[in-house]
């Protein structure tokens, strides 16, 4: 693939991407994908999954309350449970609004550490990060936005996306749909949104503008990014063609040592244009 040399004209010091095909296969990459880059907010991909699987294992439920009164752990995921964003303090009646909030993943830790009895960031460990091999994946502070990874380790996790081993894949997919659809609310760094569509601790693109992601990305892309200059997301509907490789289904990473601004906003939604373009079949 030429379009990942891209990122060698951002304006950042180090920078690494992958591309990941349906089936698992790394379709491109460049840069150091074995340097570890903290993940902010793409830290969320790993505590939703993680949580899925403590709801798949008995743990709790998603309509169990946890968070202020009227929350559940479904609204603590899809952003609606209406705590601040990062302090803990209510801003909203549960299920009301879209209010983006890392202090809710927090009390989401909280809550499935409280009814595992496991801290949650050994829970992340051993239910996740070691079946898949993400040996380079440091977990640790807050569940929102501490932890850090490679783009080798995200590649995996993106594999484990659209071809599930770890759950049932009937749940990746009710997490990757619109949770409590129609609801407005702020996206970070591209404002006021309506609706601000969100799955269970996954984004989805719906027709977000301006977004983060490509203008040929489809609306049922999800992911994240992250302040730190990250982002991961998945398309189930873009096609790709790569030599005899083929599928429908796709996957994007990039890390970065910059913190998310102007730049990104100009660079990454014409990024991922280019690597739909590139490999969408002649």
């Amino acid at each position: 693939m030429e379009s990942v040399r891209q990122i060698e004209q951002w304006p950042v010091e180090n920078a690494a991407t992958a591309v990941v095909g349906s089936s698992g296969d790394i379709l491109g990459q460049h840069g150091d994908v074995n340097r570890v880059f903290p993940l902010a907010s793409v830290t969320k991909l790993l505590t939703a999954y993680a949580a899925l699987i403590a709801v798949e294992e008995g743990v709790a439920e998603l309509d169990h309350p946890a968070g202020p009164e009227g929350s559940t752990i479904r609204h603590l995921l899809a952003h609606t449970s209406g705590l601040n964003l990062s302090e803990h303090s209510i801003v909203s009646p549960a299920g009301k609004r879209r209010v983006y909030s890392s202090a809710g993943f927090e009390q989401l830790a909280d809550e499935l550490e409280k009814r595992s009895g496991i801290a949650f960031a050994a829970y992340v460990r051993e239910g996740l990060l070691a079946p898949l091999g993400m040996a380079a994946t440091v977990f640790e502070g807050s569940p929102g936005h501490g932890a850090s990874s490679s783009v080798a380790d995200l590649a995996t996790f993106a594999a484990e996306l659209q071809q599930p081993t770890l759950l049932d894949p009937s749940t990746v997919r009710t997490a990757t749909q619109v949770a409590f659809p129609g609801l407005a609310g702020v996206l970070p760094g591209y404002g006021r949104q309506e609706p601000n569509d969100w799955g269970l601790g996954f984004e989805i693109r719906d027709q977000k503008k301006p977004h983060w992601t490509g203008s040929a990305n489809s609306p049922v892309t999800f992911g994240h990014f992250g302040q730190t200059g990250t982002f991961l997301w998945v398309d189930p509907e873009a096609a790709y063609q790569v030599g005899e490789a083929s599928g429908t289904g796709l996957a994007c990473i990039i890390l970065t040592d910059r913190d998310f601004g102007d730049w990104a906003i100009e660079a990454w939604p014409a990024y991922s244009d280019d690597i739909l373009a590139e490999l969408r079949p002649q």
